[in-house]
């Protein structure tokens, strides 16, 4: 993980669960001795994530409405850690502003953006329910509420349109867009990670989208690179009023069909790796040359 992640150690249960008393309910002892959660629960991964928020992101309380992505912190702190590494290049400002593409109920990256570097953040999303879910966690908690605001995106063929106010300036948008091209292939990955998650005796019945998802949260026509390929040709068009546009590329092998876009478009690009555990993830980051 990056170095300044604070996650880059185990999870320490123990205090955890002194600021976040519920979450003692879930903690398990595995095989090696070590406490734990069961990751392929639903309610344990949430208790978990609300108590990381309220212990070392100072939040009042969080949740996630059923069936909403419920996102792994510590991967999600590192976006917003290489960001912040990639405006050091290009800006002396002390007040940064970011922009989310699909905040989600969970408002994780506004949250993160605050909490960490005080950056102002902006939200947006199409589904009306997660957008007053995150309103309600923001007005739980006052740094929040001076920090971040949501805005709802009426029109799904529009990402930076409507949203971008005349004049409004933005150091960076970021996005984690859906990354499925069906619900049946969404489904077929979430059964997948479920057994991976699960201990061997644990025997999954039914597809539990623990992590979450709604249709837009997980999975869009032409998936990942379409999304993205649309993103960027709508970037363009407000291209002095966001100084980095980024995005994660959860599948390496659209890399190639984004690049192409982008050179098509003549903007200047560069892909930062990241890397939690096993886990390899990267995001992409572009700009338009000033004319």
């Amino acid at each position: 993980m990056h170095p300044n992640n604070i996650h880059n150690s185990s999870y320490e249960f123990d205090a955890l669960c002194v600021t976040h008393q519920e979450l003692s309910n879930h903690v398990l002892i595995t095989s090696y001795g070590n406490k734990s959660i069961d990751f392929s629960d639903n309610q344990a991964v949430i208790e978990l994530n609300r108590a990381i928020l309220k212990h070392h992101y100072h939040l009042n309380d969080w949740s996630v409405p059923e069936n909403y992505l419920c996102p792994p912190i510590p991967g999600r702190a590192d976006y917003i850690h290489y960001i912040k590494d990639l405006l050091k290049e290009n800006t002396n400002s002390d007040q940064i502003k970011g922009l989310d593409i699909g905040v989600g109920a969970n408002c994780i990256y506004p949250i993160l953006g605050s909490q960490i570097y005080n950056w102002k953040m902006v939200g947006v999303d199409i589904n009306i329910v997660a957008v007053k879910t995150a309103k309600e966690t923001i007005d739980l908690t006052t740094d929040l509420k001076n920090n971040i605001e949501i805005r709802h995106q009426t029109n799904n063929a529009h990402i930076f349109e409507s949203i971008i106010k005349p004049k409004e300036y933005y150091h960076f948008s970021m996005c984690n867009p859906p990354f499925h091209s069906s619900e049946k292939e969404a489904t077929k990955g979430t059964l997948r990670k479920l057994k991976n998650l699960s201990s061997g005796d644990t025997q999954i019945k039914s597809v539990e989208l623990n992590f979450g998802g709604q249709a837009n949260e997980l999975w869009c026509n032409g998936g990942e690179a379409l999304f993205i390929k649309r993103m960027i040709k709508q970037s363009i068009l407000f291209k002095t009023q966001v100084g980095w546009f980024t995005t994660l590329v959860s599948k390496k092998e659209n890399l190639s069909k984004i690049y192409k876009q982008l050179n098509k478009l003549k903007a200047v690009h560069k892909t930062v790796e990241m890397s939690q555990g096993k886990k390899q993830s990267r995001f992409v980051a572009w700009k338009f040359p000033k004319e």
